[in-house]
């Protein structure tokens, strides 16, 4: 065969290249495709787990949204769940369920400015397809009612400008900036806001007045341009007689829009103005830095404005702290009373009660000025009895509420009776609302509470009087007072002298010698006072027989009493020799536990001085032949090594099993810890520390860092053990007294899973009666006490559910020394009212699976005779030895010879009753102890 040419060569080298560029094109072409199948595979995934993930979403916000719904259901007054309802709704985008939740909350409760924003804009958007501006036109009037808002006036406004183009319109936005600028125009900081939109919509106005330029306006064109030009002149001057922020760029405006200048009376109510915004602008600054809710800062600004005497402007402050202030009764207290007494508009007095008792509720005197106001203000008898009935179903707190408001609604009742005429429907309806005030706090007050609430039947007592002053009707007068009786009050002196007053007044003699009769028959707080008024009635109007008879049952009465009183006498002073008894008892069996201690202190430590004083004479008797060999001074210095170390000048003993060994140099602090020089020492500017670890490392340095930040430091004394262990206290000494202060804030500051306790440096003998202890242990009605929390639940926690009842200004957990916790807490609250409120929603609700129980707190008063932390009382403990400002350490030496201790321990024995020798020369001719000096220490030691 042939081979191939040069030619035929360079051909088939050709084909053979193109053939493998061909194969990597289809390689590639087929990567491609594999690669695109997989992202399309990928694609389909994510789309297909964000489908997933969004429907799962969806059902939990579903499942949350019913949730609440169903909690709603049972509880229509929970504030919060209504609003977290109201945010799933819009999260999800159920703009008619939404709108539905907000009718209802809204009906209960007035809508902060937020939620009216969102729903009005809600609404207009709606509307916009609908084409029906006349519904958002009612819900902004319902938005305008609850709060003074310069916002929602201002887009109250701005929505009423887009409906200008339909008849009346323009006419109709007038009045809405009319009673916007009237609402909220003097509003010092907001209120500009509402006057720069009236003009700059009266400016637009003017704009299409205008002819085209080149063409003479018509006269009926001047007319309306001239006209238009007025209105805007009397805009800028009612702004600038009004004291608002920033008035000065409104003059500038003003001076550069009017042609011919600014009036004088212009200037004149202008310079005015700016007096009185200069003498509001501290309150405002004032208001400006605080913190919410401001209440002091709104009340001084109130108080100003009273003392001025603008009653416009004492409104709008009112409202301005309202606003910010809703769910404080004493605030709506004192605007309502204002205006009742002041302004006494009715439209504006009424509106501002529904208000009040619609932001709260609980509060009774809210309701009761209320159902005053309605009836001073002549409301018919439906709206008053309306307004009644739901006071009834607010929720009062104490059982005396529902007393008070029945007697409120009870004296309206009675106001409307015309008893001239025997029988009318007022009077009907009077007796028939006193009956069902009796089944009410019999069936539901006292269900409730426990307790009627009205233990004296004062609405009884009222009904009773009725009947005999108005109706003539003594019978009925009798019934209801012979029903008082059963109650438990016969036994009270001045329940029967009530009766019998009544009796007197409206009665006969035969029913008051009666009343009396039974009043000395019953009575036993008293019983000396009714004996006296029966035998004054029988001597003014009595017979001789009924003067015996009264002489005889009031003796007879007394001697009873007196009988009484003589056992009770006898029996209270068995009970208190009884506890004498106990107490004696007591105080022996501590007495001779003592005792057994002492003595068994004593022997052991009689056997340890035996045994350091056989180990002494052996030590002297090796030592012994060095002291003949003329080598005592080499043996002072000498170590001897025994099995529990080393026994020498410098040896140091170990430290206990469990305990860790201090570091380098601190076994030197604890022998040298009293060797500090007294005079270095301050007091008043230390504080004291203590429970801390015993395992703490390096508390001086520790300490040292952690109290930096209060001020500069002097020193830090850590309290070793004779045996180079941690005591767990300490005192830090600063520069300043005022570095205390801040120290003392770090109290229950946790240090290595302990809580550090931070206290003053006092010095309990120059000050017995000083209390550490620095809680309140009486009532705090504006703190809640909380128990049954579990063990896990955090401060943080706590004070997240806590603050949806209102400003919460403290948390403390309790725990023990050791830092774990006990399952208790105290909140503190700004005030009593959201403490109550906390109780009535906190209590039975679960924190983590524990039902927890919530009360205002009451602590139980400490014994004045007990220490903080101790069960004994300090009369059962024996003296102590005054051994200075600190107190005798275990690491202290004695410098007082042996010899003079066990003269000492004698001296003891003879005080306790034992026979032992009294030393000679220690005691004075009087046979009490004397001091002794040098010498008389020198003769016991020569002596010995």
């Amino acid at each position: 065969m042939a081979a191939p040419t040069n030619a035929e060569q360079t051909q088939l080298q050709d084909m053979e290249e193109d053939e493998a560029r061909m194969e990597e094109k289809e390689m590639e072409s087929d990567e491609e495709e594999e690669e695109e199948e997989e992202e399309e595979g990928m694609r389909v995934e994510n789309s297909d787990d964000e489908e997933d993930d969004s429907s799962e979403d969806e059902k939990e916000n579903e499942a949350e949204i019913q949730r609440l719904e169903e909690q709603l259901s049972i509880n229509a007054f929970d504030y919060n769940c209504h609003v977290d309802l109201i945010k799933l709704l819009k999260q999800e985008g159920e703009l008619l369920r939404l709108r539905k939740a907000r009718q209802k909350m809204s009906e209960l409760f007035p809508l902060t400015e937020e939620i009216w924003l969102d729903w009005l804009k809600d609404e207009i958007r709606l509307t916009e397809e609908e084409s029906n501006r006349e519904k958002v036109y009612e819900l902004f009037e319902r938005a305008v009612k609850d709060y003074i808002c310069p916002e929602i006036w201002l887009e109250y406004a701005q929505y009423s400008i887009g409906g200008m183009g339909s008849p009346g319109g323009i006419d109709k936005v007038r009045s809405i900036f009319e009673r916007a600028v009237t609402a909220v125009g003097l509003h010092m900081t907001k209120g500009q806001s509402v006057w720069e939109a009236y003009r700059e919509f009266e400016n637009a106005i003017l704009s299409t007045l205008q002819p085209p330029p080149g063409r003479i306006p018509r006269n009926e064109e001047q007319e309306l341009i001239k006209t238009q030009l007025d209105r805007i002149h009397t805009l800028f001057r009612r702004q600038l007689a009004i004291p608002l922020m920033d008035m000065e760029a409104t003059y500038a405006e003003y001076e550069e829009w009017s042609e011919h200048g600014v009036p004088e009376a212009v200037v004149h109510q202008y310079k005015k103005a700016l007096q009185q915004m200069e003498k509001c602008k501290p309150f405002e600054e004032a208001l400006l830095v605080a913190e919410p809710p401001k209440l002091a800062e709104y009340q001084a600004y109130i108080d100003f404005e009273l003392k001025e005497g603008d009653p416009a402007r004492i409104q709008i402050t009112f409202e301005r702290a309202l606003a910010e202030n809703c769910l404080v009764p004493d605030m709506w207290s004192k605007c309502t009373k204002y205006l009742d007494r002041q302004l006494k508009i009715k439209d504006l007095v009424l509106s501002t009660h529904e208000r009040a008792v619609r932001n709260c509720p609980w509060t009774m005197s809210l309701w009761k000025s209320y159902l005053l106001a309605l009836e001073r203000h002549g409301a018919d008898h439906r709206t008053v009895s309306d307004v009644f009935e739901k006071a009834l179903n607010a929720g009062f707190i104490q059982a005396t509420d529902y007393v008070e408001i029945w007697q409120v609604y009870l004296d309206y009742l009675r106001r409307r009776v015309d008893f001239s005429k025997e029988s009318s429907k007022e009077l009907e309806e009077l007796r028939e609302a006193f009956s069902r005030c009796l089944d009410y706090m019999k069936q539901d007050v006292e269900e409730r509470f426990g307790e009627s609430g009205d233990p004296s039947c004062v609405v009884m007592q009222i009904w009773a009087r009725i009947e005999a002053l108005h109706c003539k009707n003594m019978q009925k007068a009798r019934e209801l007072w012979d029903n008082i009786m059963t109650k438990g009050n016969s036994k009270y002196a001045n329940m029967w002298l009530e009766y019998y007053n009544l009796e007197r007044s409206y009665g006969d003699s035969v029913h008051c010698r009666k009343a009396l009769h039974r009043a000395v028959q019953c009575t036993s707080d008293y019983p000396e006072h009714v004996c006296e008024v029966l035998l004054t009635f029988e001597r003014v109007e009595g017979s001789l027989e009924d003067w015996d008879t009264a002489v005889q049952k009031t003796e007879s009465r007394m001697n009873r009493i007196n009988e009484q009183r003589a056992k009770a006498a006898v029996k209270e002073a068995n009970l208190a020799r009884q506890e004498e008894e106990r107490v004696e008892q007591r105080r022996k069996v501590k007495a001779e536990k003592k005792v057994q201690k002492k003595d068994q202190k004593g022997t052991q430590a009689g056997e340890k001085r035996k045994a350091d004083q056989e180990d002494q004479d052996e030590w002297n008797k090796d030592l012994a032949p060095k002291r003949r060999k003329g080598n005592v001074e080499n043996t002072t210095d000498e170590y001897m090594e025994t099995e529990t170390g080393l026994f020498g000048k410098n040896a140091r003993p170990k430290p206990s099993a469990g305990l860790k060994k201090a570091p380098p140099g601190h076994s030197d602090a604890a022998e040298k810890q009293n060797e500090d020089k007294p005079e270095l020492r301050d007091d008043c500017c230390s504080v004291f520390i203590s429970n801390l670890a015993f395992t703490l490392q390096e508390p001086e340095a520790k300490l040292k860092a952690l109290f930096e930040s209060c001020g500069s430091i002097t020193q830090v004394r850590p309290i070793f053990g004779n045996r180079g262990v941690f005591k767990g206290y300490c005192y830090v000494q600063f520069e300043s007294l005022a570095s205390v202060t801040e120290a003392l804030k770090l109290d229950r500051r946790e240090v290595e899973g302990r809580p550090m306790f931070v206290s003053p440096c006092v010095d309990k003998h120059k000050n017995p009666d000083f209390k550490v202890f620095k809680y309140n242990t009486s009532l705090e009605k504006h703190k809640i006490f909380i128990s049954g929390l579990p063990f896990s639940c955090t401060k943080e926690q706590l004070e997240e559910i806590c603050k949806q009842h209102g400003t919460v200004k403290e948390v403390r957990l309790v725990t023990y020394r050791s830092g774990k916790p006990k399952g208790l807490a105290y909140v503190e609250f700004a005030d009593e009212t959201q403490a109550s409120q906390a109780v009535l929603k906190m209590d039975g609700v679960e924190v983590e699976g524990n039902k927890i129980s919530v009360a205002i707190s009451n602590p139980p008063r400490r014994n004045p005779n007990e220490k903080p932390g101790s069960s004994r009382p300090a009369t059962d403990m024996m003296p102590r030895q005054n051994y200075g400002s600190r107190g005798k350490g275990r690491t202290q030496l004695s410098l007082l010879p042996r010899s003079l201790h066990r003269q000492t321990a004698g001296v003891a024995k003879v005080e306790n009753g034992t026979a032992a020798e009294k030393i000679e020369g220690t005691v004075n001719t009087t046979g009490e102890p004397r001091t002794l000096s040098n010498s008389d220490f020198a003769k016991m030691l020569l002596n010995k």
